[in-house]
């Protein structure tokens, strides 16, 4: 009800420190207070970025990395090697979405994926003084200094690489633009040449802001879905069984799984679905601010209230999805209409309404074809004669809740695999 029936009374974010420091006064997207700014920015990222057709022109870049990270695997299988499969996915993820939005590969130069960490860690701290603010002069946390030090690292590193890409623009040295490029190019227009807004309060800080949050909602969220999808999986041999048996019927020989098929694969949806359910991504959804007094069901709701939802307790609750809440069992699914795009509040990872996630389509993209690719490939046991049962199952809490520890495993080649 929040989220969609009164969506635009609900659309806004609240202030808070982690976004004064670490989004550029909420120059962004994901952070910023809802009005005709956050408006043209978000159409701006999901044309440019997010949309079908630009989705789709990174398959062949999808398909290269994921080429690339079979055969790592193929080597790690020959020599029976332990394998931190979270750091192999992160660095994955990290890859494609540096290409999809800075048109390049990991630079060794910078420690971007730390820095990161470093912000979506200090993003989910309870912060007293976004509730209490005339709290923030005594800094009672010790927050701010790490603010101050993550702010300053993301921007000398988001500062060089706009330098660098204006600089090869300057010399005529590339053949198509980045995402980067163009946000660059609308800085560039002058405010009374061209139809569209954005452009009109497009500078650096806007820029920066918004190719930040570009990256940390694709690497982190991506990567952390990925990680417990695959856990879920090794940690019940029946639901990987399965899902491979629907992985070689679908596929048939192909050693490569092609995004066209993944509509195909029911099983693989209700798989993700459940995990999702069980281990939300964020697990308590970016806070949303009203913008107006209302009454709701006989409670008055003053304006500038925060709505906080938990949603992994409500995938956790035992009156919709009956006893086995608590259950990893993708079967719930079948013959189901819940889907993860904010129709069914039962499930809502990706937010509802106005706010939700506008990366929504291109995550789901990743999450299904890295997880379909490696448990197609590669069967995969713990170490140590570890049963599946006695997996650690902890979670770190931050903006988003990952393992507490790294899932570690063995990948077998299928190909010289015999089946049991």
């Amino acid at each position: 009800m929040f989220l969609k029936t009164h969506t635009t009374v609900f659309a806004s974010r609240p202030k808070s420190q982690s976004s004064q420091y670490l989004a550029y006064g909420t120059k962004g997207i994901v952070f910023t207070e809802y009005g005709p700014y956050w408006r043209n920015v978000r159409k701006f990222c999901v044309q440019e970025l997010l949309s079908a057709v630009k989705i789709d022109s990174f398959a062949g870049m999808r398909r290269e990395e994921m080429g690339r990270l079979v055969e790592e695997m193929k080597e790690a299988a020959e020599r029976r090697e332990v394998v931190d499969v979270s750091e192999r996915v992160e660095s994955l993820i990290e890859d494609m979405t540096y290409k999809m939005i800075l048109g390049q590969s990991k630079d060794d130069r910078f420690d971007l994926k730390g820095i990161i960490k470093e912000a979506v860690s200090l993003t989910g701290v309870f912060n007293i003084a976004d509730y209490v603010p005339f709290l923030r002069a005594l800094d009672l946390q010790g927050l701010a200094p790490r603010f101050k030090a993550t702010s300053k690292a993301i921007d000398e590193i988001l500062e060089t690489i706009l330098d660098e890409h204006q600089d090869v623009n300057r010399n005529d040295q590339k053949h198509y633009k980045d995402f980067i490029d163009t946000a660059l190019s609308l800085m560039n227009k002058s405010s009374n040449t061209t139809q569209d807004h954005v452009s009109n309060s497009m500078d650096r800080e806007n820029i920066k802001a918004i190719v930040l949050d570009m990256v940390v909602g694709s690497i982190d969220t991506s990567s952390t879905a990925i990680e417990w999808t695959l856990t879920e999986i090794i940690r019940h041999p029946r639901v990987m069984k399965r899902l491979h048996q629907e992985l070689t019927t679908i596929l048939g020989a192909s050693p490569m799984v092609e995004e066209k098929d993944l509509a195909k694969l029911e099983y693989l949806d209700m798989v993700v679905k459940e995990t999702l359910r069980l281990h939300p991504v964020g697990p308590l959804l970016i806070p949303r601010e009203s913008t107006e007094d209302i009454v709701i069901n006989n409670y008055y709701i003053p304006k500038r209230s925060r709505i906080i939802v938990n949603a992994w307790a409500l995938g956790r609750n035992c009156d919709v999805w009956s006893d086995n809440a608590e259950e990893f069992f993708p079967e719930r699914f079948i013959g189901s209409n819940i889907d993860l795009r904010g129709h069914h509040f039962e499930l809502i990872p990706f937010g509802s309404g106005r706010r939700i996630c506008p990366g929504m389509n291109s995550g789901l993209l990743n999450i299904k074809l890295v997880v379909a690719q490696l448990v197609l490939t590669f069967g995969w046991e713990l170490p140590n004669g570890m049963s599946p049962k006695d997996l650690d199952m902890s979670e770190r809490f931050r903006l988003t809740a990952p393992r507490a520890q790294h899932l570690l495993a063995i990948p077998i080649y299928r190909a010289n695999m015999v089946e049991k």
